[in-house]
Parts: C-alpha cells; structure tokens; sequence
C-alpha cells in the first residue's frame, strides 16, 4: 500500500507542477503589475510540490528498508544481506531511483526559493518559480512514463539482485546526493536567467538575486566532485584520483561553465556589463548539466554510474534536453538584444580580466565537451571506434587553465573600468616574485623536476601570493579595522583562491614526485617503494555481511621505524560472485600510503600495489577550501538586502583616470 500511495504522490505532483509552471508566468504576464492573484499560486505549489516528490521518495525508501521485492526497482537493487545504510543508499543506486532523487532535488531547490526570495518583485519571484516548476513537469513525465520505480513485480521474487559491490561503500551515500545538489542547483540560475528574459529585466538587480544561488550551486558541486574523486581513489585499487572518464567529464563541465558565470554575474552586478554574455552562461551551465545526466542515464556509456539500457529512456532526456536548451536558447536570441546594455571599460581593466577568464574557462569546458561526444559521434556515424584518453585531455585542457590560473589572481588587484599598467606591476611585483622563487626552491628539492613540474609550482604559489597582495592592499589603505570591514563574498573569494592553488600543488607533487611498484610478494618479504619498506605479513579469510574476502596485512616502515599497518582486502560478493579490491591508505599531511591486493598468482604468492603517493590529501583540500569560499561568499549579508541598485547605461559615467584604491568602491566578491 505503502508503494501505491509513493506513486500516487509523484502523479499529484505532476498536476502540481504543471499549475505552478503555468498559472504564476501567466500572471505575470498580465499588465504592467501582473495578476496577483495567479502569481500568489507560485508558492504555495512549490510547497505542495515538494511534500508530494519527498513522500514518494520516502515511500520508496521504506520499501528498499522493508526489503519489499514485489517493487521490481528494490528487487533489482537490494538483498536482504545489504546492511541498512546501503539499502538506504540503493534508492539512488539504480536508474528510477537517481532519477526520482534528482527531481527531489530539484523540488528541494525550488522550495528554497520560495521561502527566500521574499525580497524579489512579485513578477520575477512567480516567473522563476514558474520555470522551475516547468522543469518538474518534464521529469515528472519521465518517472511516470519511462522509468518508474513503483512498478510492482509479480510474483515476487524471493530474493533481490543486491546493489552493484562497487556502490556498498560509505562514498554512495554521501557522493550522489552532492552532486545531484550541484547539477540541479543550476536550474535556479537557469531559472533567473530565463524568468529576466521574459520579464525584459536582465540588469544588475537580477544578477545580485542570481548570484548567491550561483555560488551555492557552484560549492555543492565542488563538494560532489571531491567525494566522487576521493571514492575512486580509496575503491578502485588503482590509486588514481581522476582517469578523464566520460562520466566524471560530465561532472567538469558544468563546473567550469559555473565558475565562469560566477565571475560574469559579478560584473554584471557591479558593472552592468556582460548582460547577454551572462544569460547565455546560465543557460549552459545548465544545459551542460542535463547533458551530463543524458550521457550518464541514457545507456550511450557503459559505466558503474550508466544505470539505463532502455533505448527509450535516452530519447526521453535526450528530447527533454532538446526542448529545455532549445526553449531557452530561442528565448534568448530574441529578447537578448532588446535588453543587453552595452557598458564601456578599458581594455586594462578587471572587467577585460574577467572577461578573458570567462573565455578561457568557456573554451576550457567545450574542449572537454568534444573530447567526450566526439567517440560517441563516430559510434553513432558507423565510423568506428575510438577512445580519447588524458592525454588529449591534459596536452589541451592544462594550456588553456594555466593563464586562466594567471588571470585570477591579477583579476582582483585591477580596477574597475580603467587601470594603469604601472600601476598594476607595481601591486603585483613582491607577488611575481616571491611566487617565483619559492616555486624555484621547491622545485630544487624534489628528485624528479620538470619545468611542468615548476609551472605547476609556480602557479600554486602565485594563487596563495596574490591573494595575500590583495589582502595586503586593502590594509594597507584602511589599517586592520579593514579586517571586520570587508564582505563576507571577499574572503569568499580569497579562500577560495587559495583552495585553488592547493589544489595544483596537489596534482602537481603527485603526478611528478609519486612511487609505484606492482609485484608478487609472498609472506615474509620485503620492498622498498619511495623510501619506505613494506613488509608483507600474509593473507587470512575474513567474511562480511554479505560477501567473503582474503585479508593482507603489510607493515610499512621507515628508517626501521614502524610507520602503518595497512590491511588490503580482496572480497567476493556473494549475490553475484563479483570481487572488488579494498584497498588500504595510511593518510598523511604531506603522503598517503597506498596498498591494494589482486589475485593469488602462484603458491603464496599474491600480486601486491605499493603507492607512495605525497601531497595526494592537497587535492581534496583544496576542493574543501574552494567550495567553503563559495559557502562564505554565499553568506554575504548584502545578499539579504531587499532593494537592490540597478546600474544601466545612462548611470554609467565616462571611463577616468584610476584613482587610489582607498576612495573606489569594494567590488561584491
């Protein structure tokens, strides 16, 4: 009963959906004020909707609990052995189920919206519910049309399928909702974005509402792709954190086409400018999202994520994708120009900075975005098939990144409209430099040195030095009472400058400074990898809840010193006799150790993985400082104000001179 009532749910929030995507845009279309009364529906069906989507999904999640395989979806992805965090966790593990948390999701997102955008005229706040809601209604026919996970099973069978091993672990839980939060955060931009178009609104005032829904989006994301880089690493045995795999470039691209409408709607709030541009970048950031979710769940990649083979299925997101993108890309082509302003700045300035980051990044996502759909073109032609692997990805994405890298930290020493280029080598001299020398010394030290080691180098320290020149600056001019009087949205921004250039000497040191050794090792012996000693101790049986392993067990040490004790498992899920290796890590600050056993490949002998891998931890540190930059920079207080100055082409006064920093006003960062 429990499941029919779930269904029923999804079906009453489909005719809610479709009253909340049409009757506020229709009020709001009607007459200069709009009809307040067809506008007031927005949020009450946003709430309606979101109870109705969160029931169905709690119905679904009982049934996967109760172990309920009458429901075809929970027999084919449970098993009354899967512990209960993960049968929790197989709501999201199969087709129907991720689908259904995504337009929870989108549901949750949309529910926020309502509840803080009390300070949005009437008009824009029903329009951007409306457009929300009119992309509930497309997921919405397509869980009830062509993936629904109430279908019950007769007979039922008596036991299920259980959940692919490779998802039974804790990264399950926590990775997919993130990055779901992420993707689908992106439709509220998307939505502000469509909702300006149709209002003839697209000015500062609408960059300012858009932008704190932005930055969330941007840090969730940031957040799932940490958690899914940081689960390949631990659950594969390969000990790689990226492998440029279609299904992770899914990821990336709307993550690079986020960051370049964050920095967009930053001058479009404080500038005016880039109106269109900016528009345009909240559409395919979206867009580019959906995308992901139609090369992940339509069947065209064979993956651990790539849950759907029905054929019907891929045409179903792939037509949803078409008339979504298409909708809104005709939307802008003819309102953009009514509704665009241009705004003049000096070709040194911050807003041709940003604008050039803006390019690269853009460049940087539609180089990804053909290295993936490029092997699928050709399957799809009959001509042949082909695989692009990281090196096309690294010899084209890493050129592209470097001065994007460059510009971010010039970006915010330059004035707005006009700067001096004197004056900008002056305030960026001691960084150049210091950067400069401490990459050149540190590269000094490393046994295996490159001058793409030292660009790297170099790189991560000039994001840490210009963020302190800027810092610097500003107390300097104001003393430190500047440091309580500075936004929010500018520590934002410096933390997460900073998180960036963790984030390159963290690639940097582990691609360049990394041991490996693949051998087989019997028990007693010992090898010697990246300074260290492993001994092999030998391999016991051990049994979990629902599968059977060979536990090793390695010591490593250093200078005769006890380091770790790593336990390495290879395990055999019983359900469908599938092994999975466990790998062991011993963190560190500045090294991970990193053991993964394989098959028995003689008489007491096993194949062993020995990784050394130093400052690997940096890499997801420096996603946590980037995305809790975005967290803080969300939180500025200015976002909450209810009236907002909107900048137009008539305000805009005459470009001049650049002034001393003291007397400009602090840009919203």
């Amino acid at each position: 009963m429990i499941v029919e009532l779930g269904h029923f749910a999804l079906i009453l929030a489909l005719f809610v959906a479709v009253m909340q995507a049409v009757l506020p845009i229709a009020g709001a279309a009607r007459g200069p004020g709009g009809d307040a009364t067809l506008m007031a529906v927005a949020r009450p069906a946003a709430v309606a909707q979101a109870l109705l989507v969160l029931a169905a999904y709690g119905a679904l999640t009982l049934a996967f609990l109760d172990n309920d395989f009458s429901v075809r979806y929970v027999a084919a992805n449970s098993n009354t052995a899967l512990p209960a965090i993960y049968r929790a966790a197989a709501v999201w593990g199969g087709h129907e189920g991720s689908m259904l948390l995504w337009t929870l999701m989108l549901a949750l997102w949309t529910l926020a919206v309502a509840r803080f955008s009390r300070g949005l005229p009437p008009a824009l706040r029903a329009r951007v519910i409306g457009v929300l809601g009119a992309i509930s209604v497309g997921f919405l026919l397509f869980l009830l049309f062509a993936s629904n996970p109430f279908i019950r099973l007769l007979p039922p069978a008596m036991e299920g399928r259980d959940l692919n091993p490779l998802l039974q672990d804790p990264g399950m839980v926590f990775h997919p909702p993130q990055l779901y939060m992420g993707y689908v955060g992106f439709a509220v931009v998307f939505a502000f974005a469509v909702a300006a178009l149709l209002g003839g609104r697209l000015d500062a005032a609408w960059a300012r509402w858009a932008r704190p829904w932005t930055t969330l989006a941007w840090s969730f994301l940031t957040l799932g792709i940490l958690l899914g880089s940081a689960w390949a690493y631990y659950e594969l045995g390969w000990g790689g954190w990226w492998f440029w795999d279609p299904v992770e470039n899914a990821s990336l691209m709307p993550w690079l086409a986020g960051t370049a409408l964050m920095h967009s709607l930053a001058v479009t709030e404080k500038r005016g400018a880039f109106r269109a541009w900016t528009a345009l970048l909240a559409i395919f950031t979206f867009s580019l999202s959906l995308l992901g979710t139609f090369l992940v769940r339509s069947g065209v990649l064979t993956s651990v994520h790539a849950f759907a083979v029905d054929p019907t299925r891929g045409v179903f997101i792939l037509a949803l994708l078409g008339a979504i993108t298409g909708g809104a890309l005709a939307l802008y082509a003819w309102r953009a120009p009514r509704v665009s302003v241009r705004a003049a700045f000096a070709a040194v300035s911050r807003e041709s900075f940003l604008l050039a980051n803006n390019v690269l990044l853009a460049v940087a996502a539609a180089t990804v975005l053909l290295g993936t759909l490029y092997p699928l073109l050709l399957d799809v032609l009959g001509l042949g098939k082909i695989s692009v692997g990281p090196a096309y990805f690294e010899q084209v994405f890493v050129p592209l990144m470097a001065p994007a890298v460059l510009l971010m930290g010039v970006a915010p020493l330059v004035r707005w409209r006009h700067a001096a280029l004197p004056d900008l080598a002056a305030r960026l001299r001691w960084a150049a430099i210091g950067s400069l020398l401490v990459a050149l010394a540190l590269l000094a030290m490393l046994r295996n040195g490159s001058a793409l080691t030292g660009l790297g180098l170099w790189l991560a320290t000039w994001c840490v030095a210009s963020g302190l020149t800027s810092l610097a600056s500003r107390l300097r001019h104001r003393g430190w009472a500047a440091l309580r009087q500075l936004p929010a949205g500018y520590y934002g921004m410096l933390l997460a400058h900073v998180g960036v250039g963790v984030f390159i000497a963290g690639v940097t040191l582990v691609k360049s400074q990394e041991s490996l050794r693949e051998l087989p090792m019997r028990a007693g012996e010992v090898v010697s990898v990246g300074g260290y000693a492993f001994r092999f101790e030998g391999v016991a049986p051990v049994r979990g809840p629902n599968y059977a392993a060979f536990r090793a067990t390695l010591v490593a040490s250093r200078d005769g010193r006890t380091v770790a004790t790593l336990a390495p498992e290879r395990r055999v899920y019983r359900s469908q006799d599938m092994p999975t290796t466990e790998a062991a890590i011993d963190n560190g600050f500045t090294r991970d150790l990193y053991v993964a056993i394989g098959e028995q490949v003689a008489d007491g002998q096993w194949a062993v993985r020995l990784h050394v891998k130093p400052f690997v931890g940096w890499i997801w540190g420096g996603c946590v400082l980037m995305a809790l930059g975005g967290l803080l920079a969300a939180c500025d207080r200015r976002y909450r104000r209810r009236t907002v100055e909107v900048v137009t082409e008539a305000a805009l006064p005459a470009p001049r001179p650049a002034v001393p920093l003291a007397t400009t006003r602090e840009p919203l960062r």
